[in-house]
């Protein structure tokens, strides 16, 4: 049998840890795919530029991931999302812009919706016919960042352009629009951008850019006025027509010039506020320093008198019309016609030989008001309405002197003195028309027709008699006058015959002559008895010249 075996000499079991195993290859790719992805995030991370929101009125033409943000023409983003906004009335439009132009997202950067544009003053946004349309961007000026904005509802027509931008004041608007060009000297150097009424709501504000190097010709002195259309004036010299351009005649313009009066002046800073002038001649008017108001009286229509007709001296422009209105004197419960007139003397000053000393003597007021009064009360000077223009029926007001106009006084102390009127030329000849009319209203023109009806009738009553009477003498007398004349005729051509052969005929008593010569003296007593009876007869019957002999009656002797 085996021995028992020594438990004590047997090897004690001892516990081991086990060995880590070392890494795996396997593992390896995994690890360097992550760590790339993971290089790759925080380099994109790192070159991604900001995200941004675009508020829009309406949405037109955006697609997400197919509209990009533009600015000169170059993508700098790109829509990623497209919403309405919590309270359901605008959109919300969010782009991702590129890291290259996160410096250009400021708080006044400007976005709009660029798409074709067709009117009269031109053609834009024609690329979006093909692409579709996309988003616009004008970079700001300010250093403060941001990331929402409202884009505008109309696309501005200037964007990096070299230029200035200036502010004009108008009445209306007129003709004009955005695009609208800008002439100097005729040449087109800019346009309006924008427009809008003033605060007050009484006039509008015309926002225009004059592009570079042309700014430079606007100055604190420079005069825009309103070119849109024709300019069309009627004088003495004719018709005359201006326009600046066949752009401005269709859609309308402005146009700036500085005047030859105006003194050297620096450039106007950029939103300098200028007047706008309806037309050329207003905007070149020489300003007058000193103006002094006049109030007249008219007793006749006002029909074709405007505010700006001219007023003039002797022919000469002196002042124009400030305001037309009615005067009521509660006394004598009269409504009359007013005029106000402003009178401008340094201009027939300027017109005179000695103008340095009327104009020293028109700065003394008691002077000039002297000189006023002379000329009213004794020289007869009125004022007066005219026809500027037979065609459109304009008037103006004419001062000129009146010798024979009645006298009066003149009172120049208040603030507005009023200066004495004569009627106009027209209602001078229709005044003397009338007058003349009345007094032929007031003939006795039916009692006259009546006698003159009644003149007439015995007039042709008496012309009937008098051929009746011719008719008889042509018929009566003249035959026998006719016949008495031959024979006194045949009596002279007898004696005529003897006188000429009394030298051969004559030499005897018993001689033919002789015997011939009796007979044709006889002959010549009895016409001259003839001749007698006959101015006789008519001695006592003046009226057989006329009405005939008389028929003797049956029974005389």
């Amino acid at each position: 049998m085996a021995e028992p075996a020594n438990l004590d000499d047997l090897p004690q079991a001892t516990v081991v840890p086990k060995k880590r195993a070392r890494l795996s290859v396997v593992w390896i790719i995994p690890i360097l795919v992550a760590l790339v992805a993971i290089g790759v995030a925080i380099q994109r991370i790192l070159n991604e530029g900001p995200t941004i929101t675009i508020v829009f009125r309406a949405a037109e033409g955006i697609e997400v991931g197919k509209t990009f943000v533009k600015y000169k023409d170059v993508n700098i983003g790109q829509v990623t999302a497209v919403q309405l906004t919590d309270d359901y009335g605008k959109v919300e439009v969010k782009a991702k812009i590129a890291k290259s132009a996160q410096g250009l997202m400021v708080e006044d950067a400007k976005f709009w919706i660029v798409r074709p544009i067709v009117s009269l003053s031109g053609i834009s946004g024609l690329s979006t016919l093909l692409s579709g349309n996309y988003i616009g961007f004008d970079a700001g000026k300010s250093d403060r960042s941001q990331r929402t904005f409202t884009a505008l509802d109309v696309p501005p027509i200037i964007t990096g352009q070299a230029g200035r931008q200036f502010v004009l004041n108008a009445n209306d608007l007129g003709s004009l629009a955005i695009g609208s060009p800008i002439y100097y000297r005729r040449l087109p150097v800019g346009q309006v951008i924008a427009y809008d009424l003033a605060a007050d709501g009484k006039s509008v504000q015309i926002k225009v850019f004059v592009n570079a190097p042309y700014d430079k010709y606007v100055t604190s002195e420079t005069r825009f006025w309103n070119a849109s259309g024709l300019d069309v004036s009627v004088n003495a010299n004719g018709v005359d027509v201006h326009t600046e351009s066949v752009a401005a005649l269709l859609v309308g313009g402005l146009a700036f010039d500085t005047p030859s009066f105006s003194s050297q002046a620096a450039g106007a800073a950029a939103n300098s506020v200028f007047t706008l002038y309806r037309d050329r001649s207003t905007a070149m008017k020489v300003p007058d320093p000193v103006a002094r108001r006049y109030v007249l009286h008219f007793r006749e229509s006002l029909r074709g008198l405007a505010v700006g007709a001219p007023v003039t001296f002797l022919g000469l422009p002196a002042g124009e019309v400030a305001s037309i209105g009615l005067s009521f004197d509660a006394a004598k419960a009269d409504i009359r016609p007013r005029v106000v007139i402003s009178f401008y003397p340094e201009r027939l000053i300027a017109s005179t030989e000695q103008g340095a000393s009327l104009r020293a003597q028109d700065e003394d007021k008691s002077k000039r008001d002297l000189l006023l009064k002379r000329l009213i009360e004794e020289r007869g000077l009125r004022g007066q309405l005219r026809s500027g223009n037979l065609i459109t029926g304009q008037l103006y007001v004419a001062f000129d002197y009146f010798p024979n106009a009645p006298k009066v006084k003149i009172n120049l102390s208040p603030e507005t003195p009023e200066l004495p009127v004569v009627p106009g030329p027209v209602v001078d000849l229709e005044a003397k028309l009338a007058s003349i009319l009345d007094k032929v209203d007031k003939l006795p023109l039916a009692a006259i027709g009546n006698d003159l009806k009644k003149d007439l009738e015995a007039l042709d009553q008496t012309l009937q008699n008098a051929k009746q009477l011719l008719s008889d003498v042509d018929v009566q007398l003249v035959p026998e006058l006719r016949s008495d004349l031959e024979g006194l005729q045949r009596t002279l051509a007898a004696v005529e015959r003897a006188m000429n052969s009394a030298d051969t005929t004559l030499l005897g008593a018993d001689a033919p002559a002789q015997q011939e010569l009796r007979a044709a003296l006889q002959e010549f007593a009895r016409a001259a008895q003839s001749v007698r009876a006959l101015t006789d007869y008519l001695e006592r019957h003046p009226e057989s010249a006329l009405r005939g002999k008389r028929q003797p009656t049956r029974g005389a002797n």
